[in-house]
């Protein structure tokens, strides 16, 4: 898994937004302390939240698997522009088979699979992996072909979020009754945000 911040908006466009309600711009230091003392006691501390959705991210993520993809589209207020399948199913056609299932073909199959720790599970995604090598030899359309995909593949997306929902994702999704997986994309958001930014943050993420 790896993630990359893309792009946030400065914390005194935040600021701006909240000062806006009372006309109090001269008191603001540019996204400072003061400005994100206001942003916090706003936001965070009197629940005023709809100011937060005035700050967003955007991120690249990469090497999660389908399975993570469909918990991230739950969370509804958020932008998803994911690998498509339709396209990209050709790093997969010309690919040597996964078979027999030993050290180096789990290897191989690391390219395209989360794997979850769990033998017979990891062991059932290497054969739909290569079930899936055999469909795409065969000329069927991409299209039908992915629908006998694992929900282990691989993906990537850009995905852009508000502060406010960027919080309820991080409460949600660093507890530890969330998936292992979706835990761990988690707290590697929190750490690929700006550090002036994780203030708003610390108090949605679970321990690890």
């Amino acid at each position: 898994m790896q993630i990359t911040l893309l792009n946030y908006t400065k914390l005194n466009i935040c600021a701006h937004a909240i000062r806006t309600c009372w006309q109090s711009f001269e008191k603001g230091d540019n996204g400072g302390e003061k400005d994100k003392e206001l942003i916090y006691r706003v936001g965070n501390k009197f629940k005023h939240a709809s100011t937060l959705e005035h700050l967003h991210y955007t991120f690249y993520i990469q090497g999660i698997s389908r399975a993570t993809l469909q918990e991230l589209a739950r969370h509804r207020i958020a932008s998803l522009s994911v690998k498509s399948t339709r396209y990209t199913l050709k790093e997969l056609k010309n690919t040597e088979s996964f078979l027999p299932l030993n050290e180096v073909n789990f290897s191989r199959a690391g390219k395209f699979l989360v794997f979850t720790q769990n033998k017979a599970v990891d062991k059932a995604s290497v054969q739909a992996l290569e079930n899936l090598r055999l469909l795409l030899q065969e000329n069927i359309s991409n299209d039908l072909v992915k629908f006998a995909m694992p929900e282990s593949y691989k993906t990537e997306l850009t995905w852009s979020i508000n502060a406010r929902s960027l919080q309820n994702f991080l409460h949600l999704r660093s507890s530890k009754s969330a998936l292992w997986e979706i835990r761990n994309l988690a707290f590697a958001l929190f750490e690929s945000l700006p550090n002036e930014h994780k203030f708003l943050f610390e108090e949605c993420v679970g321990e690890e």
